[in-house]
């Protein structure tokens, strides 16, 4: 069976096969789109998560008649109303630049106290097949905001996103830890157990 992951994003390449190599999926063949000519260029225009992960899942399924994963993720700060939010990966323009973007929320969040930057980090993950949007599932983190980056795993807004119970940002853990507690290992896991349940229903495709 191929599975098609609907993203180019390194960062959530490694860690979406991670976790299709720890459900142990058997005879599953992880596709990218790059190894297939590319795919359609989806315009991630929805209010929320969900629907950006059910809109790019089902263009792709369409366009490759594969059944296909997607996920849309982002940070959600409190003290800024919920932004980035769905612009998380372009919160500083175009084209996507992680350095800028944590500029950028350091610099609104300046005169913000400690106390008060409380955020989440946010994943959707949908799967579908050329016919219909099959499942979703989503799942968030918990944490705060930094005053300043610290440490240098991890991608996008990892160095800022600090987890109280652990005294660390999401960029000073190990792969392994990250995604013990991440938003998109927690959605992913409930996805591929839905999947690896049924996964009689796709052999073939």
């Amino acid at each position: 069976m191929r599975l098609l992951v609907a993203t180019g994003n390194e960062g959530k390449v490694r860690e979406i096969r991670r976790e299709i190599e720890r459900a142990e999926l058997a005879g599953v063949e992880m596709i990218l789109p790059r190894q297939i000519g590319g795919g359609p260029s989806v315009n991630e225009d929805q209010p929320d998560f969900v629907g950006n992960a059910v809109k790019k899942a089902r263009a792709f399924a369409l366009d490759t008649g594969l059944l296909t994963l997607a996920e849309d993720s982002g940070l959600c700060v409190d003290a800024l109303g919920g932004a980035p939010g769905v612009f998380s990966a372009r919160y500083a323009g175009e084209p996507c630049d992680d350095l800028a973007n944590n500029r950028k929320l350091l610099a609104a969040l300046r005169d913000v106290p400690p106390v008060r930057r409380t955020a989440r980090f946010v994943c959707a993950a949908a799967l579908a097949h050329p016919r219909a949007t099959l499942i979703t599932m989503s799942d968030q983190l918990e944490g705060m905001i930094a005053l300043a980056p610290r440490g240098t795993g991890g991608f996008g807004y990892d160095p800022l996103f600090f987890v109280p119970e652990l005294g660390r940002t999401t960029a000073e853990l190990s792969p392994e830890e990250k995604a013990r507690i991440s938003h998109r290992g927690k959605a992913l896991r409930r996805l591929l157990q839905w999947l690896k349940e049924r996964q009689s229903q796709f052999e073939g495709s």
